[in-house]
């Protein structure tokens, strides 16, 4: 299956996986961005969840090849 950037859902399992990549789940600041982001959207945790645990390694690459353009 190929993912769509354009989805909500994938935007939101980028952000969601950013965190947990940079250790910052835990902080206060990840729980106002994320959960704000998924009302805004439409969407649940267990939704973006699912759908981060299927597609992981996409989301991954995805999320370096995002950083080894900043750098």
């Amino acid at each position: 299956m190929t993912l769509n950037p354009e989805e909500p859902i994938f935007g939101a399992a980028v952000l969601k996986l950013s965190f947990i990549l940079n250790g910052m789940i835990d902080q206060p600041g990840f729980r106002v961005v994320y959960f704000g982001t998924l009302k805004e959207l439409n969407l649940s945790d267990e939704h973006v969840t699912e759908y981060l645990n299927a597609h992981r390694a996409e989301l991954e690459a995805h999320i370096k090849m995002g950083q080894n353009k900043s750098s």
